[in-house]
């Protein structure tokens, strides 16, 4: 999955920067440069490796806890299982990818989520060392909560598209 994940962040992170930035500028009263460096530098620490080191610990986890083997899709939790704990990881179920590889993208968003917030955070709250710690840390949730409601779109429309063209 982080193959599809990476360039679909990489797309995006242009926004992402420039709408955490404009978040940023009027909740914190930056200036729009000053807020767009932060964004920037903190996009790219949570982008580049925040991203991949969460997938990489998922797919670890999978494989330590028996996630590595197939769990079938004949019955709800075998499909549930197949998409949630093996989310970083998909078994190649070649037929069943086209619904499979956005769900599995969604399920990833979540702690993409949140390793994004705190490694943002952290990197936000260095840079804009003379704001308050607490209002950094929500106003960085909040800036988040937004593009990851953005980046929603991608699996969806992945979905979309692989529905609408057939699979």
């Amino acid at each position: 999955m982080i193959f599809l994940v990476m360039p679909a962040l990489g797309l995006s992170i242009i926004p992402i920067i420039l709408i955490e930035a404009m978040y940023l500028s009027r909740k914190l009263g930056l200036k729009t440069a000053s807020a767009v460096k932060t964004t920037t530098i903190s996009n790219l620490v949570s982008t580049l490796a925040g991203v991949p080191l969460t997938w990489l610990l998922l797919v670890l986890v999978q494989m330590v806890a028996g996630g590595g083997g197939a769990f079938g899709l004949d019955t709800m939790l075998g499909k549930v299982l197949s998409v949630t704990f093996q989310a970083a990881w998909l078994i190649p179920y070649e037929s069943e990818l086209y619904w499979m590889i956005p769900v599995a993208g969604l399920v990833l968003l979540v702690p993409f989520f949140f390793v994004s917030w705190w490694s943002e955070y952290l990197v936000t709250k260095k840079i804009l060392h003379d704001h308050p710690a607490q209002t950094v840390k929500v106003v960085v949730r909040n800036a988040n909560i937004i593009t990851y409601t953005l980046l929603v779109l991608w699996p969806i429309g992945f979905w979309v598209i692989n529905n609408t063209t057939g699979q």
